[in-house]
């Protein structure tokens, strides 16, 4: 525009994102537009006010928002700490109840997205307190649920989801406003009961509701591949993983998504007995805060099949000494297995109790399948007998648990595919499905953290030892032998 500074043109479209994404954040008003939260996930968070306003909370709550959608997650709690102690603003605030409930429920949407599942609960808990419209309390109780789902409290999520779902129809709101959060919540409740139809149910519900929303479409086909999982079409479930992680779809999905993938990655070649390449697809991955995806825990499945229960303890001291911070829906599955693995060890007391307190947590949250997904049958159920035979109170949890025992046990006397005997190592397994991928291998150098001079030394040694001469043959033969 002639004569307007072009920082008072940049400032003008940021509050223009921020006035428009704040009101489109809850349903009534539309669905906050792509451009809008793309501006606003890279703009800059205001410091701390001496006073919040509606003005600040509706700032910082589009800013959180934003990020959250689009993935922005880099700075991770230290952005919460920034404005809050606890779930209490560290600065005086003269808002409406309506301001406080927007700005709480979308740091409980950053919350969430970072995985920090309890303080997402907890955020979205506050903001029901304030929220005084039903748009509002729809936000509230959808930010409580993904919080409650993360968490593995599922009895709880499906408390809030159901809250929400009669204010949606209620209000009569068009679904295409249908919450993300929402749909996520889904997602890990039915992935959690086994519930493969109400699973397979949700991308299609999301399709018709996210249809042109990149991260909405990404979530749907990684409940796909759970879907799969669930159904035993493994084949299937890999070819969609390792597209999804490693294609031009992954630039527009969001981390938490991405890591519980993974998670199905692993879980879907423990299933087909080749634990090894179960630990080589999660070896460049570290834990993030809060444990909302907890990779030791994923590997302690993989280890306590291949016998390496000292290992497995070493893994996952750290989730252990971590104790309340730590998210109960991967807790209670590291619990099982270090259970198992002391048990194994002769550490029979120990055994004991990491198996009554995973049953306590059950006791409160709810019996779920997920937990025992892959671990043994017959020696989970032995202990988990003699647990309960000492504490008698645990006892109404047997029938159930032993019922979710027998879905999901893990297979017996299966036999790794060809490809184990190559003798690639777990790390240059990784970088074998890597390779499928259209990633340069500069590419794969950053996305694996290490230098382009070792992704170059690994490829040739993946070469030599598969017998080929370059990538394409490479990709062929390692299709051919896992197939």
């Amino acid at each position: 525009m002639t004569g307007v500074s072009p920082s008072i043109d940049a400032r003008a479209a940021l509050r223009a994102a921020v006035v428009t994404t704040a009101a489109r954040l809850a349903p009534g008003h539309g669905i906050p537009i792509p451009r809008h939260l793309a501006l606003l996930a890279e703009a800059e968070l205001p410091p701390p006010p001496a006073v919040w306003t509606d003005a600040m909370a509706q700032t910082v709550g589009a800013l959180l928002s934003a990020r959250a959608q689009r993935d922005a997650l880099v700075d991770g709690s230290d952005v919460i700490r920034r404005y809050f102690d606890g779930v209490r603003l560290k600065r005086p605030a003269a808002m409406s109840y309506s301001g406080r409930a927007l700005l709480l429920a979308s740091v409980g949407e950053y919350c969430a997205a970072i995985g920090s599942a309890q303080h997402a609960a907890r955020f979205g808990a506050e903001s029901l307190l304030f929220a005084d419209t039903p748009a509002l309390r729809y936000r509230a109780f959808s930010v409580i649920a993904l919080g409650h789902a993360i968490n593995g409290e599922y009895v709880a999520a499906e408390s809030a989801l159901a809250a929400a779902q009669t204010i949606f129809v209620s209000a009569g709101w068009p679904v295409d406003e249908t919450a993300y959060l929402v749909f996520l919540a889904e997602i890990l409740t039915a992935a959690a009961r086994c519930d493969i139809e109400r699973l397979a149910a949700v991308p299609e519900a999301m399709a018709l509701a996210h249809r042109d929303d990149a991260y909405g479409t990404y979530t749907a086909r990684a409940a796909g591949v759970m879907v799969k999982l669930l159904r035993h079409r493994f084949a299937d479930g890999r070819a969609e993983a390792r597209e999804l992680l490693h294609g031009s779809l992954r630039s527009a999905s969001h981390r938490m998504v991405r890591h519980f993938l993974l998670c199905i990655l692993s879980d879907l070649y423990i299933a087909q007995g080749d634990d090894m390449q179960a630990l080589a697809v999660l070896a460049p991955y570290e834990n993030p805060e809060g444990h909302g995806i907890c990779f030791s825990m994923q590997r302690a499945t993989a280890l306590l099949r291949l016998g390496r229960e000292r290992e497995l303890l070493l893994e996952t001291d750290a989730c252990v000494a971590s104790g309340t911070g730590h998210c109960l829906r991967t807790f209670t599955p590291v619990l099982l297995r270090r259970a198992l693995a002391q048990h194994r060890l002769g550490h029979t007391r120990r055994a004991r109790q990491s198996m009554e307190a995973a049953l306590l947590i059950m006791e409160r949250t709810g019996t779920w399948a997920t937990p025992f997904l892959m671990l043994p049958h017959d020696e989970t159920r032995r202990l988990m007998e003699d647990v309960v035979a000492r504490n008698p109170e645990l006892r109404h949890l047997l029938t159930a648990l032993e019922a979710i025992l027998l879905r999901v046990a893990a297979p017996e006397n299966e036999t790794a595919p060809a490809y184990a005997a190559q003798g690639l190592t777990p790390a240059e397994r990784t970088l074998a499905s890597l390779l499928e991928s259209p990633l340069s291998l500069a590419e794969i150098a950053r996305e694996r953290g290490v230098s382009l001079n070792t992704v170059k030394s690994q490829v040739r040694s993946i070469y030599l030892k598969l017998g080929v001469s370059g990538r394409a043959e490479a990709i062929e033969q390692w299709n051919s032998v896992d197939a």
